[in-house]
Parts: C-alpha cells; structure tokens; sequence
C-alpha cells in the first residue's frame, strides 16, 4: 500500500507518516487521559486486535501512537487496520488530534570517503544498525542517525545536519517559521520533497514532508 492509498482510506485522518512509520497524536489533559489510549491499544495488542506492534509516548499533555515502518514495505493492511482502530477508540475517548505538532528527527552525519564512523556512534549512544547507512535506539527513544560520505568539501572535516520529518500539510508554514526566525533557504533544487535550510549561523536542516507526501 502507497502513502497516498493510506490517506484515502476512511478513518485515518488524524495520521500523518514521518520518516519512522505512521504517527498519531492526541491532546490530554492529563495522564489520565492519555493512559486510557494506552491501556486500550495495550490490551487490544495482546489479544492479536492489532496487528502492527504501536508504540506509545505517554506525557501529561500528549499521548503519541506510532506504528513503526517496516523494511520490506512501508506500510500494508495490518497499518490500516491497526490506525483506523486506534483513531476510532481516541474519538470514542473524546480525544483531539494535533497532527500539527509532530516531528520526527534524523542526525545526518557526513564523514570523508572511507572512513567507517557509525561503529563509534553506536558505542557512544548504545545505537544498534539499521540497514547499511543507518543507525537507532532500540527502544526508539532518541532521533535516528544516517551516515553518508561528503561529496564535496574538505577531507577529514565532517559535517552534520539534520533531517526534520513532518507531516505534509505542516511543511510551508514551519519552513516560513523558520525563515521569519532569521533562517534561509539554503536550496530550492528539492522541494516539494524537502527544502534544505540555513540558520542565523549556517548550520544546516532539511524540512522533509516527502514520506507523507507518498
């Protein structure tokens, strides 16, 4: 199933597919709130009701569903299945979507030609492989990492980035945010599959809206 498949479909309106999966967020006002969500998709899992292992950020604000992409597709009918039912138990508990406010960060790591720096990172982070240029926490906690070569520039210097995946609909409103806060656009070569971003003092970030795009 396609990116644009997912959004037709019925009662999946409240998610939005970053760089990791599908991510849905609800506005709590307190634990409580965002505990019942929890709990339901807990016990909903356990008995085989949901089919596509969600993982679930409780805050006193927020609960925050994902549902974690897979490596041979990105998304398939146990996804579907799995968000309709989820958004369906949210409604039913009265909470609010706020697909406005998510984000999934990725550490772009550039290093020169030949030389192997994800082991290091894994080490220091306690980061396991991903694929062959990629990096995470096993327990999803903290932003992936992506190693690649500099194709241009100095030897022996790297340079990082970051990649900032948001939803689709998000992305020209938070790339004018950022330029009124006194950033740039650094590259215009990409878009609408992201725009690459300079800050006051240059240091880079791409806005990448292309996994909910589809």
């Amino acid at each position: 199933m396609d990116v644009s498949e997912f959004h037709a479909s019925t009662g999946v309106g409240d998610w939005r597919v970053l760089g990791n999966g599908l991510h849905a967020r609800y506005r709590t006002d307190d634990l409580a709130g965002g505990a019942a969500l929890a709990s339901d998709i807990a016990a909903a899992s356990a008995r085989g009701g949901i089919a596509s292992d969600p993982q679930v950020d409780l805050r006193r604000s927020s609960v925050t569903v994902r549902l974690p992409s897979h490596e041979s597709m990105f998304l398939d009918a146990d996804d579907l299945a799995a968000a309709q039912w989820i958004q369906a138990r949210a409604g039913e508990l009265g909470l609010k979507p706020e697909p406005g406010s998510l984000r999934q960060v990725q550490l772009a790591v550039a290093h020169a030609p030949g030389v192997e720096v994800r082991d290091f990172w894994q080490a220091v982070l306690g980061y396991v492989p991903l694929g062959d240029e990629d990096a995470r926490d096993p327990e999803e906690r903290n932003p992936r990492m992506w190693f690649h070569e500099i194709r241009e520039g100095h030897a022996g210097r790297g340079r990082s980035h970051l990649d900032v995946y948001v939803p689709v609909d998000q992305a020209e409103a938070i790339i004018e945010a950022a330029v009124a806060a006194g950033g740039r656009i650094a590259d215009s070569s990409n878009p609408p599959h992201w725009w690459t971003l300079a800050s006051p003092d240059n240091h880079g970030v791409d806005i990448a809206p292309w996994p909910d795009r589809g």
